[in-house]
């Protein structure tokens, strides 16, 4: 009988972390999804683009497996040694994110962009870090499937259609904000960034007219 080596064994307990935060993961959000919604006041259909563009990304780490527990550099066991020990508590850290931030936004939260009746501007938890944390654990999940799971190419382009799929859900759900909230929301946005904290775009700071 084969025996792991330590390298092996790190990898696959790495591994597991993983698969109990996506676990964790479907399960809060399945049971958020059954519960009582409320009224629609107006959705923003671009939003579903970058929803696609986000699973197409997650689709490159799950499809592009590498063999079971190896590391993601096997021709470098220090660097694979250290990108390991960061895959668990960015994926802990991810996930706990995602989560508290659903929690926080509420009847507000859903996948497509959309406002309700009632709709808050949300900015305390982690929306006082910045403005869209669920997307910042997304990615997290994101970097910590690839390291655990994925050839090391694929994080490549699994990075470029996340980023791309988020830039489109942000301008979606900040057209509706905006709209709805105005100078609030404007003052909001110049104090927190979007979806990596201290990464502001210089349209983020334009003064209030």
């Amino acid at each position: 009988m084969r025996v792991e080596t330590a390298p092996e064994f790190a990898q696959a307990a790495a591994a597991a972390v993983v698969i109990l935060c996506w676990l964790a993961f479907a399960a809060v959000f399945t049971f958020r999804m059954r519960g009582p919604r409320p009224k629609e006041r107006r959705r923003e259909r671009a939003s579903i683009i970058g929803i696609v563009l986000q699973g197409m990304s997650f689709a490159c780490v799950w499809c592009t497996g590498r063999l079971t527990f190896s590391p993601i550099t096997p021709d470098h066991p220090a660097i694979g040694a250290i990108l390991t020990g960061l895959c668990v508590p960015l994926a802990v850290g991810s996930i706990w994110l995602t989560i508290t931030a659903a929690s926080v936004l509420g009847k507000e939260w859903s996948f497509q962009a959309r406002l309700v009746e009632g709709h808050r501007l949300v900015t305390a938890g982690p929306y006082a870090l910045v403005r869209h944390p669920i997307y910042t654990g997304m990615f997290g999940m994101l970097l910590a499937t690839g390291l655990a799971f994925a050839h090391w190419i694929a994080v490549v382009p699994a990075t470029v259609l996340y980023g791309a799929g988020t830039i489109i859900r942000v301008r979606s759900e900040e057209k509706l904000l905006r709209e709805a909230f105005g100078r609030a929301f404007e003052e909001y946005a110049r104090r927190v960034p979007a979806v990596f904290p201290g990464l502001r775009r210089p349209s983020d700071r334009r003064p209030t007219p």
